[in-house]
């Protein structure tokens, strides 16, 4: 059974034990005493807000559900399958299910919580995971054909964490080729649809991702950005997201993971239907794991401990790029500005052009700097021999000599420099996602020329490697979601999260899609 409209949740709660009997729900007087947790700083949220419908409910609710005896893990799992299977025949997000591995685990979940035992936070909460990241005993393609039954033996780390908070892993979403793409899609799975307009783009990387948790497949999922791969599914399926600041969150176990020129634009972060949800999951996952050498042991603040009152914005939609926000996605982020100065806070319109248009050349020229040889040792790393279209790989043409690559290293550090000087002046940056809402997906696999002068709003801030937060702020003349991006400075990822719980509750967030 599904939930509607017509079923509330105590309704579903009485059907599920009547469906699942014993695996439904074992009510229980003993108290709820949970296991002791590695990050201790993770505690047991309350929902910001109560829906009826499971699929739509928070990550934050189900928990508290579930450690509530008010629904089984078993329940929830068979629940969020069923809708699953609803909706991913016409959108192609979840490639790949463990769904009797799922509800073996949703069993002993159960059986633990009967004894009075949590394995934590998140103990019997469904999860998807992006096919980028490595999944035990599940296959983990990262959508190349050199990896197309690679199995691995162990979790990526933050899989890890969340499992050992209790998640159940339901199934891969979803990705284009080692995760180099705005378009979801791949020689291994095929290509991933928008689940508000068919044959409309769901974004990337993390496509995948955001289409199966906006359309209530999947309460939440982890995703990474390179580029704007969490921040561009958030926006194009109109749910929340977060890229942390760089050196937070390790990336061991993702196919373009730590080390290197870029390592610094390489994030995961998590991404749900409520900005609830994002602040749960985000302190499991941080944190060293002493293998990407990259990562600080930062403290984390509890969002709701900020007052959103004391803090200094500024804002902008044109910050120096040939490319013209759509009068929707104006109106999106005027919105975001009134809403705010509707809670007696003033912002400032400014934006660091100069520094934008300088940044943005040295990133674009970086990455065919060695004539994306990088690009080509990834296939040869995993033995790929054929690859997507829609990979650029290796132009020997565009390889600069060694002198001019260590003095474009160097340019990069000084423009990294110049913005957090500019940036010192806020402590929240509001501004587009992006330019529209989604566009059809392509049907002929071009490779269009790029330029730098005509820039996003996503890439200048895996290059600054500051937090960016997103939540749904309007809809497309095409009727999909437009998102609005929060940044702030590096390592006040919970001031970007309280200032995006703020809008969200404003704003009205994440809408379920009509299929």
């Amino acid at each position: 059974m599904i939930f509607n409209k017509k079923n509330n949740r105590r309704d579903f709660i009485r059907s599920s034990f009547v469906l699942f009997g014993k695996g439904g729900l074992g009510l229980m007087a003993s108290p709820i005493m949970p296991t002791s947790r590695k990050n201790d700083s993770v505690s047991y949220y309350q929902p910001n807000r109560v829906v009826d419908e499971v699929t739509a409910a928070s990550v934050v609710q189900l928990a508290q559900m579930i450690r509530e005896k008010e629904i089984s893990s078993v329940a929830l799992v068979n629940a969020v399958y069923r809708r699953m299977e609803e909706v991913n025949p016409a959108i192609n997000a979840v490639v790949l299910t463990c769904k009797e591995r799922a509800l073996q685990e949703a069993e002993k979940a159960d059986r633990m919580l009967a004894a009075g035992r949590t394995m934590g936070a998140l103990h019997g909460v469904p999860m998807t995971i992006k096919d980028s990241l490595e999944t035990a005993g599940v296959v983990s393609t990262g959508g190349t054909l050199g990896r197309k039954e690679f199995m691995p033996a162990e979790d990526a780390t933050i899989v890890a964490r969340l499992r050992a908070q209790g998640a159940i892993l339901l199934g891969k979403t979803n990705t284009p080729e080692f995760t180099l793409s705005g378009t979801t899609a791949n020689l291994v799975y095929g290509m991933t649809s928008n689940p508000y307009k068919e044959g409309y783009s769901p974004g990337g990387s993390s496509g995948g991702a955001g289409a199966i948790v906006a359309a209530g497949g999947s309460p939440f999922d982890i995703g990474s950005d390179f580029g704007g791969s969490i921040r561009g599914p958030a926006h194009f399926n109109g749910i929340a997201g977060i890229k942390p600041t760089t050196g937070l969150v390790p990336r061991t176990g993702h196919i373009v993971d730590y080390g290197g020129l870029f390592d610094a634009y390489q994030v995961l972060g998590p991404m749900a239907r409520y900005v609830e949800d994002l602040k749960l999951i985000l302190p499991i996952i941080m944190g060293p794991d002493q293998r990407d050498a990259a990562i600080h042991p930062v403290p984390w603040t509890d969002p709701d401990s900020i007052r959103i009152a004391d803090l200094r914005y500024a804002w902008f939609v044109e910050h120096g790029s040939t490319k013209a926000c759509s009068e929707e996605t104006k109106k999106a982020i005027n919105g975001a500005v009134a809403a705010l100065e509707g809670a007696g806070i003033r912002l400032k319109e400014d934006a660091p052009v100069s520094q934008f248009q300088e940044a943005e050349q040295v990133r674009q020229d970086l990455f065919s700097a060695d004539g994306r040889a990088w690009v080509n040792r990834l296939a040869e790393k995993f033995g790929t021999k054929q690859t997507h279209p829609l990979l650029r790989l290796a132009d020997p043409s565009t390889a600069i000599p060694s002198r001019e690559f260590t003095a474009l290293v160097e340019k990069l550090d000084a423009c990294r420099s110049k913005l957090l000087q500019w940036m010192q002046a806020y402590d929240i940056l509001i501004c587009p996602v992006h330019f529209d809402g989604a566009a059809p997906n392509p049907t002929v696999f071009e490779r269009s020329a790029s330029s730098p002068e005509a820039y996003g709003y996503m890439g200048i801030f895996n290059l600054t490697g500051w937090p960016a937060a997103v939540v749904r702020a309007g809809t497309s003349k095409d009727g999909l979601p437009i998102g609005v991006q929060i940044v702030g400075q590096p390592f006040q990822d919970h001031k970007v999260l309280a200032v995006a719980q703020y809008l969200e509750d404003e704003l009205g967030g994440w809408q379920m899609p009509a299929m």
